[in-house]
């Protein structure tokens, strides 16, 4: 008999919600990882008193209710609704395209006077396109949304983070935008929203409860050993470096972080402001303390901590954030899932091992429904 059941490689939101479902079936667990914390990209640091995103501002929402109810037994969560602001050359736009945005674009009031400026503007971009589908992303959103929001509020900041011109990029990455003509600044339209009170590491700590965590530690540099440990393993981790990247490498965009501490209570007044000139080198300000803290209780702390984010191409030895899910790159990663259904006592699952980008929700989902 080996010594655990399960191996769980990478102590991040799947591999929690794995190990806990392991644990209360009165399996062995083992979770292992190769960074010196728990919780993956979700992991806060306390910054004087203030939980800080270090991998990037992580928001729960969800309309499915067992996956709600199932975070909620761990650990609370509170009220925050994500209202990112755009800021455009020193003017305020309000996040996603409602009312608001319309208001401080055209100056209109009415719903009927905003739909009649869209209108006008979709159909000088579907003129343009002569009856042919959009071939990229710019004819995309110029379809969508017109010239005005187009110019301001995405190509810049598409092109920062995408690291190419829109022309350049394929018209699926917004074939929706949302457009909703009401006074509405909540950019989810799901039922629930919030952060951990406490922030993620509780929800991570608590999932972990009961199993044995080993931190700093490289599964795929001893491989066979710790294979030997358990009956199956967990991986999820990045597929292409499971197998050695023996068919090549999957591409990703990543972020690197700028990290300050202010003498200031509020900094931005938002959480999350977007900076969409292509001539402000980054894309977006995260001021944490605006997660958890609200109205007077911003200022019970006298300093802050703000993240700018900077969005760089992806190169082997950095941080894998976004799938470049292009043909060639989706092509690539089937060709690794065949390679993976080979593996008997190997389960595949999370953001990495599935080469896909998914919101928290769907991988709590995805980890509750895993067949284990």
């Amino acid at each position: 008999m080996k010594q655990y059941d399960y191996l769980i490689v990478g102590a991040g939101l799947y591999g929690a919600v794995v190990a806990y479902r392991a644990r209360q079936a009165g399996k062995r667990v083992l979770v292992i990882d190769r960074r010196n914390h728990r919780g993956g990209n979700v992991y806060c640091e306390d910054v004087h008193g203030i939980h800080v995103h270090k991998y990037g501002a992580h928001i729960f929402h969800t309309s499915n209710k067992e996956v709600w109810d199932f975070v909620n037994r761990f650990v609370p969560f509170n009220r925050y609704t994500n209202s990112p602001v755009a800021n455009y050359r020193g003017r305020l736009y309000n996040l996603p395209f409602n009312m608001n945005t319309f208001a401080q674009m055209w100056g209109v009031v009415t719903p009927a006077e905003a739909q009649a400026r869209l209108d006008e503007q979709r159909a000088e971009a579907l003129a343009a396109l002569g009856g042919r589908e959009p071939a990229n992303l710019e004819e995309q959103a110029l379809s969508l949304v017109g010239r005005d929001i187009y110019e301001a509020l995405i190509k810049g900041y598409t092109e920062k983070q995408w690291g190419r011109p829109c022309t350049d990029l394929p018209a699926f990455i917004i074939r929706r935008l949302p457009v909703r003509l009401v006074f509405d600044n909540n950019y989810f339209n799901d039922l629930y929203q919030g952060i951990p009170v406490g922030g993620y590491n509780v929800l991570i700590d608590r999932l972990l409860e009961g199993c044995e965590v080993r931190l700093g530690t490289d599964y795929l540099a001893d491989k066979a050993a710790w294979d030997a440990l358990a009956d199956k393993v967990v991986f999820t981790g990045s597929i292409d470096e499971y197998f050695g990247y023996s068919l090549g490498h999957l591409e990703y965009r990543t972020v690197r972080f700028e990290t300050e501490v202010l003498d200031t209570p509020n900094h931005q007044g938002n959480a999350v402001v977007n900076y969409t000139d292509a001539a402000v080198p980054y894309t977006r300000i995260i001021e944490h303390k605006h997660f958890e803290s609200f109205g007077a209780d911003v200022y019970a702390n006298p300093r802050t901590v703000i993240s700018r984010e900077y969005s760089t191409e992806w190169h082997p030895g950095m941080e894998p954030y976004y799938p470049v899910n292009d043909a060639r790159n989706s092509r690539l990663y089937e060709d690794y899932r065949a390679l993976a259904d080979r593996e008997t006592n190997v389960l595949f699952g999370g953001r990495l091992a599935e080469y896909k980008y998914y919101d928290m929700h769907h991988i709590v989902d995805k980890a509750l429904k895993a067949a284990l």
